[in-house]
């Protein structure tokens, strides 16, 4: 597995993946939401993910690479999960969560958050089915009531963001 950057007694460390899973350690992420008005792109991850298989998430999430800007890796994973190449997110904000998303796993994230305006008509997609398995678009205050009604088919990470950090996504950025 990949080695991705978390913090070991303080200091800021490559660790394999998994082993940050099953310890629960701090970790970097990075996540996208690609917003079209009101509406987000979400994806279903594939089912062959090694946690969280078949949950609804955000547009994408992943842990960026040893020293790699969070903004290269939120372009980059656009293209390597959903073929998405003509969208360059803005930086929101960096928040932290921690979360069990079962099998003995814990995500416990330092997440660069970035969000993108698209068009739902006109978005180029060619999806990795390694990685995702369905996309949709929804309004973002109704997956909001979605996911209350039905939290078990959406990961923790985007439970979280709507319930605790829906304004950043919401934020209209500067022209």
């Amino acid at each position: 597995m990949a080695m991705i950057p978390a913090w070991v007694d303080g200091t800021l460390t490559p660790v394999d993946k998994l082993e940050v899973h099953v310890k629960g350690l701090r970790h970097k992420a990075v996540s996208v939401f690609i917003m079209d008005d009101n509406n987000v792109l979400i994806q279903q991850r594939a089912l062959s993910k090694y946690h969280t298989p078949g949950l609804w998430a955000n547009t994408c999430c992943t842990h960026p690479h040893w020293d790699e800007d969070p903004t290269i890796c939120a372009v980059r994973r656009l293209d390597d999960e959903l073929g998405i190449t003509d969208e360059v997110p803005v930086y929101r904000d960096q928040l932290e969560y921690r979360a069990d998303v079962g099998g003995g796993l814990i995500e416990h994230e330092v997440v660069d958050l970035f969000v993108a305006q698209a068009s739902a008509k006109t978005l180029n997609m060619a999806l990795n089915p390694d990685e995702v398995a369905a996309t949709r678009w929804v309004d973002i205050h109704d997956l909001a009531v979605e996911v209350t009604h039905t939290p078990d088919i959406y990961t923790p990470w985007l439970r979280i963001y709507l319930r605790d950090h829906l304004n950043l996504v919401l934020a209209k950025t500067d022209a």
